[in-house]
């Protein structure tokens, strides 16, 4: 065989060995892409996002599109070839696998933590838009979950409202924490609640709660790795009562990145005139009880998906701006903001066609 035709040879099918390995040899990475949009302030799947009655809404009119990263599930596992193709692509992103899923976390676990946090997130969504509109909301702390094997489990439950720890009155849910870790672990600590059952009895006769018990639980030494703590195994939460219902109807989406299009939505449907003056705005961004809006993962993967769907304006946590301004997809404009206060002044901006004084995110923030 003339020697120029076997080097050929070889190196053919040296090519296709490495194809072959590349194809059969798992990675430890998974992919964010672009996930679905959509507008709060219209319909998914046949029914209208926000249903809220028993009170006057408004028409409202263009998009405050909500959006999503899709990933890759937690047992899938992506070969070399498609990892070098996704770090190629510009319209997704390869990332540690552990990233996604830490502590070996399954898909299950992940979807159920997604599911509690999408949950908070409408929640204090519909806190932050009735504060801002001056509609008194009344709120109270709660054992939000309570870990399985924990020292609480059986003495305090889901949904039981902690008044105090020890004696001291418990005003938000880091309280809670910040009174136990007092303890060292062995340590005795009091809980004073309202039981569920008794809770949710008040609030369907339209009464407050009085009877509270005091549940005693010996701490325990907390699993994080370099803390010996004092944990009794619950975490705390915000648990509210609204003077009208609220409703957000919208499947197959978890996290709390949601939040801040959420409450605009509501804002938007509980005043009159229109936010967005029919511009397609998306965005995204953690909301809590005060209006403050906290930073996402994937933000480069929400941007292009708004811009893909249609949208000229992002509104943009200002954490998240240096990482999204580094490849802004063209025609969108990113617009930092740090409060749904900051939205709603962007918004007024962008109807009234006074772009030149919307605060633009650049790389360095």
């Amino acid at each position: 065989m003339p020697r120029r035709t076997a080097t050929m040879l070889a190196s053919t099918l040296m090519l296709i060995a490495l194809l072959c390995a590349g194809v059969l040899i798992p990675v430890p990475y998974a992919e964010m892409s672009p996930g679905p949009t959509v507008n709060t302030l219209g319909e998914h799947d046949g029914e209208p996002v926000l249903q809220i009655s028993g009170h006057k809404t408004y028409p409202a009119d263009g998009h405050l599109n909500m959006t999503t990263v899709r990933v890759t599930s937690a047992d899938y596992r992506m070969n070399l070839v498609e990892a070098v193709y996704g770090w190629l692509a510009h319209d997704s992103k390869i990332v540690p696998h552990d990233t996604l899923y830490p502590d070996g976390k399954t898909e299950e676990q992940s979807t159920q933590e997604n599911a509690e946090e999408f949950s908070q997130s409408q929640e204090s969504a519909k806190v932050a838009a009735l504060k801002e509109l001056g509609v008194p909301v009344k709120s109270w702390v709660i054992v939000s979950t309570v870990v399985k094997g924990s020292p609480a489990e059986g003495k305090l439950h889901a949904g039981d409202v902690i008044k105090a720890v020890d004696g001291t009155a418990v005003k938000q849910p880091s309280d809670v924490a910040k009174l136990v870790t007092k303890h060292k672990p062995g340590q005795k600590v009091v809980f004073t609640v309202v039981p569920a059952k008794e809770q949710a009895a008040a609030e369907k006769a339209n009464t407050a709660a009085t009877r509270t018990q005091d549940v005693t639980i010996t701490t325990a030494t907390s699993h994080d790795a370099g803390a010996r703590r004092a944990v009794v195994g619950i975490s705390a939460g915000t648990d509210h009562t609204f003077p009208f219902t609220i409703d957000i109807k919208l499947a197959d989406v978890g996290g709390p990145s949601a939040g801040l299009m959420f409450a605009l939505g509501i804002y938007d449907k509980l005043t009159p005139g229109s936010l967005t003056g029919g511009k397609f705005v998306a965005g995204t961004g953690t909301i809590d009880d005060n209006g403050t809006v906290g930073p996402i993962g994937g933000v480069e993967m929400k941007t292009v998906g708004a811009r893909d769907r249609g949208a000229r304006y992002f509104l943009t946590p200002a954490d998240n701006c240096a990482a999204a301004a580094k490849d802004t997809p063209g025609g969108l404009t990113l617009v930092k903001v740090k409060t749904i206060g900051d939205a709603l002044d962007a918004l007024k901006d962008i109807r009234s066609g006074d772009t030149a004084a919307l605060p633009k995110c650049t790389t360095k923030g």
